[in-house]
This record gives C-alpha cells, structure tokens and sequence, in this order.
C-alpha cells in the first residue's frame, strides 16, 4: 500500500521537474531493498513457537509422575539453556526469525520451570508472585536479546498478570498489587523503544485503558469519568505541542501516544453521558463532546489517521445523541445542526489560516 503511495508521488514528482527520474528509480530501489514489514516465514515461525511452548507448558503440567524429581527439573533447565544458546546462534549467523523463535519458545519455558519447581518441592507463593517472575524474566531475556518477540511475550504477560489479580481479589483493591499493572505497561513501553517492537506497544496502551476502565468499576464516580475527559484531552494537546523535548519523543512513538489520550477521552465522556442524563448539564456535555473532538482533528488530523477517524466517529454519535435526547421537533434539530455546523465551520476558518500561515513561514525559513 506504501509503496504504492510511494510510487505515484515519485511519478507525480518526476512529471513536475522537482526530481530526476534516476534519483526517483534509486529512492524507490532502496525502499525496495529494504525488510518487508511482513513476511508469512516470521509469522509461521512464531506460531511454530508458541505451539511448541504450549506443548512444553502442557507437559509440565502433567506432573510426569513417572519421571523422578531431578530428572524433570534437569530436563526443563536443560530445555531452557539449549534454546537460548541456539537462539544466540541463530542470531550470530543472521537468522533472525530463528532467534525470535527460540526466545519465545524459551520465555515460555521459564514459566513452566517455575511452575514445576513449586509442584515438585511445594514452595510457598501464589499466582500473582509466578507472574511476576516470570515477567522480570522475560524482561532480562528481551534486553540482552533485544528481542521484539520476546517484548511481545512479555507484552501478554502482564495482561495474564492483571487478570491472575483481578480473579483472585474480585476486583478489589487491595495492597500495592494493583499498581503493577502501570508499571509493567510502562516498562514494556521502554522495551519497546529499546528493541523497536513498534507494534508490541499497543499491549501496553490497552493494558493501561483496560487498567482505568477497571478504575472506574471500583468508584462509579462522575469525578473519574470527568478525570478521564480531561487527562485524555490534555494528552491529545500536549502530543501535539512542538516542543523541542516532546516533540520528538511523541514524533518516534508514531500515532500511538495522540490516538490513546484521545481514546481515554472518549471513555471519558461515553462515562459522563451514562452519568448525565437530561438538563442543561447534558447540553453543555454535548457541546464539550463535540468541541473535543473537533479539537483533535484540529491538532492531530491531518497527519494521524487514526485520531481522525475516532474523532469523526465521536462526533457523529454525539450529535446523532443529542438529537435523539434533547430536540424534540424537526425545527428544533434543525437548529441544533446548523449551531454547530457554523461553529465548525469557525474552527475550519481558524484551522485553515493557521495553515496557510505556518507554510508561509515555513517558505520563509527555507528561503
């Protein structure tokens, strides 16, 4: 798809003069040069080790009656030295789809180590002390592998992790446990940059919505509804601010860090909607909604298609909303749509100079 864009723009580009069609051909051969994003080999490898994991994990958990003790324990350390050192191996040679594969399949097996080491020898702990270790571990695997894969695993556990809590507390809030779950979120947001798992960093923004939504559960509060609103909000306008210490930290997390505040923000609001039902209240909801969600494609929609698209579809809903709650008359919705048909329109004017003034003064800094 990108590279088709790519193309056309370098045609389009040639045609116009502003490039030569050599320099065009040569763009164009070195993104060709380039690892494709996708290959069916990486994903059939993956699947081939998480199978192969499961089927370790599967085997512990048969208890292996018949086997003695140090034998099974021998045999899962045994497992676990021997694919990491192949994975090593497979690295050193350029076999990087190899290498993943092991590392899953060996992050994997340090799971079932812990488990059979507590069968076996019946150590005190619990669940919730099981997934932490073998997160940490995990974590020590993806950095001195830098490993994206391993990142993915460690990625799911810590969701594993924050279901063991909520199944064995019901919900509760109880102790520093649930504090875990931001600070296992952030950490693989840190592996991430470190191994460059791009993609792996969507586990970590979901555990973190999936954290607050739960938040709210414990409360019911407009307060944290309303909290939610505002802390999204200010994340879209502060990953939009060009500031020269922001700015590029925002620009290399790509469209993640703008469309997840914006996402926490429209929670935010669907929650103050159940809260606020009718009255005046709700219309100023409305409006705030709507002004929201303008805001955003203000700031983030030209280049992040992600928020646009979320920002348009908060915007239909609420205005389809308010016209089925508040207006009771043709006339009524009538006048409901062309109030905020001109206030958009308003902001579409203001956007469209600000435009048009940053290119000049962007024309004016390269001349």
């Amino acid at each position: 798809m990108y590279r088709g864009r790519l193309e056309r723009d370098l045609s389009l580009w040639v045609g116009k003069g502003l490039l030569g069609e050599e320099t065009a051909g040569a763009l164009l051969a070195e993104y060709d040069s380039r690892p494709a994003s996708f290959s069916l080999g990486r994903v059939l490898m993956a699947l081939a080790a998480v199978l192969l994991a499961a089927a370790v994990l599967l085997v512990v958990a048969s208890n292996w009656e018949a086997i003695p003790r140090l034998v099974r324990v021998g045999a899962i350390l045994a497992l676990i030295w021997a694919v990491h050192i192949a994975a090593a191996l497979m690295l050193a040679r350029g076999a990087a789809a190899a290498a993943s594969g092991l590392l899953v399949i060996g992050a994997m097996s340090f799971g079932g180590a812990i488990s059979l080491v507590g069968q076996l020898y019946h150590l005190s702990g619990d669940e919730q002390t099981v997934m932490y270790l073998w997160f940490a571990i995990a974590t020590v695997s993806a950095i001195l592998f830098r490993s994206g894969a391993v990142v993915v695993v460690a990625g799911f556990l810590s969701w594993a992790s924050f279901a063991v809590y909520l199944e064995n507390h019901d919900t509760h809030w109880i102790g520093l446990d649930p504090w875990m779950a931001p600070v296992m979120a952030v950490i693989v947001i840190a592996l991430v940059r470190y191994t460059d798992a791009a993609r792996a960093r969507h586990l970590a923004y979901l555990l973190l919505i999936g954290w607050l939504a739960w938040l709210y559960t414990l409360y019911e509060e407009m307060a944290v509804a309303l909290a939610f609103a505002v802390g999204g909000m200010a994340g879209v306008v502060l990953s939009a601010l060009p500031h020269p210490r922001i700015a590029p930290l925002v620009r290399s997390a790509g469209a993640a860090p703008a469309f997840y505040s914006f996402l926490v923000a429209a929670i935010g609001f669907l929650l103050l909607h159940i809260e606020i039902e009718q009255g005046w209240r709700l219309v100023v909801l409305g409006l705030a909604t709507l002004a929201a969600a303008v805001l955003a494609i203000a700031l983030h929609g030209r280049n992040n298609g992600a928020v646009r698209y979320l920002a348009y579809t908060t915007f239909a809903a609420e205005m389809l909303y308010l016209a089925s709650v508040t207006v009771g008359s043709i006339l009524g919705t009538s006048s409901l749509f062309l109030f905020s048909g001109l206030v958009v329109a308003l902001v579409a004017w203001i956007v469209i100079r600000l435009e048009r003034r940053f290119s000049a003064n962007a024309r004016e800094a390269r001349a």
